[in-house]
């Protein structure tokens, strides 16, 4: 949840930002207790000293309606909490240009730049600001919202950047040693100490695609999108989020994962967007009741209930019942654990999956594809004298519903993408996301569907539609 500054609110999203350097996994460093008090004895200065000069500040700004008499509707709270319909022009607003403050990470000699996708959403202007003060404006390569990462471009107009390289993320114990950079509050480049206080966790309401590290580390508004840095000085994580009851830092922040960030960014800078290979199978966890009817010794992974067909999951040969155990060797605890893993891989070769099927682990070879646009989205603005005329239709397929971030059960349909403002679509309250089920009788599977019952001249229009996972039906006269 996006930081309300008058409002105790439990998940905060911070701008901060996070680097990890990404050797082999076989370069895990032995740990050990300090033996001595001379061993004791050390600073943190000379990674602070490398590292710093890679982390920058990143403003930008963006022109909003303020209304004038009810500031309260201004705070970001509600503008998160209502979509961004009160962003709309009404009686009583006023254009502003807003200004916001984030954090950022070269990652790569030539300028390129990760920060948090909600750092520079609808950002009109993002200028990079360096530990130096020199000043950049930032192009933006590519954004993905549902892992909250941003890469942008700036030019060195031909001079080398300072940098921190990815580390790998799944190195990381819980316990390490970590350092938070960032400019907190803006009160500029700020460093923090911790440790790394859990992983793993998904239950942070930030995306649908995390597993984030937890951190004690000092983390606040204005460090999003900030490095989170290992004892080798490598980048292990991007700052994103905090819980916090009074808008500062309570000792629980959370931090993208370095071997996400680094799956994203290859992705943006291939093709302009993030793509993640499909699956094409969904469950739920494990309960302790599962476990002990199949044998399992410990409640843990992820039961198959659902598979699709002609899926990579399907070809591989899993089915309903079975219970995936591990990715690559990576343990599965729950869906979030599954989604997370197979988001952190790239298209292309496969991967080998744990099951436990029948009383005992085997393994099968997953082919990693991408979802398939099939049939193609055929994208229409919905037309004429009814009451969806200024939506845009599209056909649902894996490739869009992973596009979307919708659960895989909705493969099929129609969805509404786009609702042009001051619309009849809009009037009646349709929103981007509603898939649209029947309209006056006529079961709705294309849009040709759609164009075809709203040729009609009806007086009455009878619409169902899904909605979150509910059905609504609307009887509404022309």
């Amino acid at each position: 949840m996006f930081l309300g500054k008058k409002f105790n609110i439990s998940i905060i999203v911070v701008a901060l930002f996070t680097f990890l350097a990404v050797p082999g996994a076989g370069d895990a460093q032995e740990k050990a207790v300090p033996a001595n008090r001379a061993q004791v004895q050390f600073s943190y200065a000379p990674l602070v000293r490398e590292a710093a000069p890679a982390v920058v500040n990143i403003y930008t700004t963006k022109t909003v309606n303020v209304r004038r008499f009810a500031p309260l509707f201004n705070d970001p709270f509600f503008q998160q909490f209502f979509g961004g319909q009160l962003n709309r022009t009404l009686p009583g607003q006023q254009k502003k240009v807003q200004n916001s403050l984030g954090s950022g990470v070269i990652i790569s000699k030539d300028g390129t730049v990760v920060t948090n996708h909600h750092v520079i959403e609808g950002a009109e202007e993002i200028k990079v600001v360096l530990s130096d003060r020199r000043e950049f404006e930032a192009k933006i390569v590519g954004s993905d919202d549902r892992t909250d990462i941003a890469v942008l471009k700036i030019d060195g107009d031909g001079r080398d950047f300072s940098f921190i390289e990815l580390n790998n993320s799944d190195n990381l114990e819980v316990g390490d040693l970590v350092l938070a950079i960032g400019n907190p509050f803006g009160v500029g480049q700020t460093v923090t100490s911790g440790i790394v206080s859990a992983l793993a966790r998904t239950q942070v309401g930030v995306s649908d695609l995390g597993s984030f590290i937890q951190t004690d580390a000092a983390i606040n508004p204005g460090n999003s999108g900030g490095a989170l840095l290992g004892m080798d000085g490598k980048l292990v994580g991007i700052n994103t989020a905090i819980f916090s009851k009074s808008g500062g830092s309570m000792g629980i922040g959370f931090a993208i994962p370095s071997n996400m960030v680094s799956t994203v960014v290859k992705s943006i800078q291939s093709g302009g967007r993030a793509v993640r290979p499909w699956f094409g199978a969904s469950g739920q966890g494990v309960s302790a009741e599962i476990a002990k009817t199949v044998g399992l010794p410990n409640p843990q992974g992820v039961m198959i209930t659902n598979i699709f067909s002609a899926s990579p999951a399907e070809r591989a040969g899993i089915k309903r019942g079975d219970i995936i155990m591990t990715i690559s060797g990576h343990e599965i605890q729950t869906p979030q654990d599954l989604r997370f893993r197979i988001a952190t891989l790239s298209p292309g070769g496969t991967v080998e999956v744990g099951v436990w099927r029948k009383g005992r682990k085997v393994s099968v070879n997953l082919k990693l594809e991408l979802p398939p646009e099939n049939p193609p989205r055929n994208e229409t603005l919905l037309k004429g004298p009814n009451p969806v005329a200024g939506a845009v239709a599209a056909n649902l397929s894996p490739a869009l519903v992973d596009e979307l971030g919708l659960p895989m059960h909705n493969v099929a349909g129609v969805i509404i993408t786009k609702i042009s403002r001051k619309s009849n679509a809009d009037s009646f309250g349709f929103a981007p996301g509603d898939i649209l089920k029947e309209i006056n009788g006529q079961v709705i599977s294309t849009v040709s569907d759609v164009v075809r019952v709203l040729a009609k001249n009806n007086r009455l229009w009878r619409i169902t539609i899904n909605r979150g996972g509910r059905e609504l039906s609307m009887a509404i006269k022309s």
